[in-house]
């Protein structure tokens, strides 16, 4: 089989996916039965070939859930983690400009009762 590309795979439903790799988890295991009983050097390669298909297989699958679920949490205040922007930690740290903009009582009290100071500047 030869090698199938994501594109064509990313029109398939999630139903023709999941056949899809049934088909390939069963021609793999036919292929190291056959490894087993001691087929050609050529087979080898072709089991390669399997792996990698499965493997983008269960790639398009999971972007496809991972699409949906972003879909669905679209607009909402809190999304889950796995699907939050991964920045650096620090980045996730800094505070917001509300945040930053936000003073205590205290302060606000000083602020009021004192306000800015005036010097008088000899010209």
């Amino acid at each position: 089989m030869t090698k199938v590309k994501a594109s064509e795979l990313r029109d398939k439903s999630q139903a023709e996916l999941i056949q899809t790799l049934d088909q390939y988890k069963r021609e793999l295991l036919d292929l190291k039965v056959q490894q087993v009983a001691g087929a050609a050097a050529a087979k080898s390669s072709k089991i390669r070939d399997i792996r990698k298909n499965i493997a983008r297989v269960l790639t398009v699958i999971t972007q496809q859930n991972r699409d949906a679920v972003r879909a669905e949490y679209a607009g909402k205040k809190h999304i889950p983690k796995d699907l939050r922007a991964k920045k650096t930690r620090a980045l996730r740290r800094v505070m917001t400009q509300h945040e930053l903009s936000r003073k205590t009582i205290r302060q606000h009290k000083k602020d009021q009762h004192f306000g800015p100071r005036q010097y008088a500047i000899k010209a």
